[in-house]
């Protein structure tokens, strides 16, 4: 089995993406000459013409088998170099998490519990973000995430952990709605916090509210549910936010789950080339598990496991 060579798999990688050595060059911070090198020592390897560069001529062009092995290494290459970059810089091994900044504050923790059990010595980095979360993966700068978002993308294949039902929640001096059925034009006159445009829950709310075209006024519009939720214990307005956000010890609001509202996903997802790394399968593994035993115990008070154990 012939060895490949990283360095020369880059070279070739930048020269096909740039369509010149000398870009390429600049971006290695080698010579053009030693860029033209390293791509005739790839190809020897290969044992096909991968480039082809007339004389004189500023931009190179691609053989087919060139072009097949660009296709092969284009969706993931950056990220696996920014990994290996990360993983080289760090004396100890890392995992970057990424999720909407609740799910972090109300699920993540027993997650991370019981991970660092497992791997005292992996560092677990965790960015509070939503919109960009699969961009972010594949810029190499997360390794997984947890989201409510489908992302549709090959690169960051996801699977369903679990899934919750929504929330109606207003403020404790509010009389509320007689029924699930009564909430879109009880709604009406009332105002509304909610999500920022774009966002899984604001659209799941407005589909809820809607009265014939019309809806509730948004007064306020945030990232997180985290936020939205200490907006409607001041007093704001109400939201229609995660189940598990709300509990019974929740004294400045009141809540109503939503049981005819479609329960709403939760994803994890990783970087494709990850998708066997053992911190990542532990990860996938503790996260279907605690994430749904706590989404179980904040909407009724009692645990999965405790929940079983009394039957035994």
């Amino acid at each position: 089995m012939r060895e490949v060579s990283l360095t020369l798999t880059q070279t070739f990688f930048l020269v096909a993406r740039e369509g010149s050595y000398s870009a390429a060059a600049r971006t290695l911070n080698i010579s053009y000459q030693s860029a033209a090198n390293h791509i005739r020592r790839l190809e020897q390897l290969v044992g096909e013409r991968l480039v082809i560069a007339e004389r004189g001529a500023k931009s190179i062009r691609l053989t087919a088998r060139g072009t097949s092995l660009f296709q092969l290494l284009e969706p993931e290459f950056e990220v696996m170099l920014e990994r290996l970059g990360n993983l080289i810089d760090k004396e100890r091994p890392i995992i970057r998490i990424g999720m909407p900044q609740a799910i972090f504050y109300y699920l993540l923790p027993p997650v991370l519990k019981a991970f660092s059990a497992l791997y005292p010595d992996v560092e677990i980095i965790g960015y509070e973000r939503d919109t960009v979360l699969s961009d972010l993966i594949r810029e190499g700068k997360l390794d997984v995430c947890i989201s409510e978002r489908y992302f549709g993308d090959p690169v960051v294949p996801q699977h369903v952990i679990c899934s919750y039902e929504p929330a109606l929640v207003f403020p404790a001096g509010w009389e509320g709605p007689s029924s699930e059925e009564d909430i879109p034009r009880w709604a009406l006159d009332r105002p509304l916090v909610t999500h920022e445009p774009g966002q899984l829950l604001r659209n799941v709310a407005m589909d809820l509210l809607d009265v014939a075209g019309r809806q509730p006024r948004v007064v306020v519009s945030t990232s997180g549910s985290s936020s939205v939720k200490r907006c409607v214990e001041e007093g704001l307005g109400f939201a229609v936010i995660p189940g598990w956000c709300v509990d019974s010890d929740d004294i400045d609001l009141k809540f109503m789950r939503l049981s005819s509202v479609p329960k709403i996903p939760i994803y994890f997802g990783e970087a494709l080339f990850l998708r066997t790394n053992p911190y990542v399968r532990t990860l996938h593994k503790l996260c279907a598990e605690a994430i749904l035993d706590k989404i179980y115990e904040l909407a009724s008070g009692t645990s999965i496991r405790s929940r079983h154990d009394s039957h035994e």
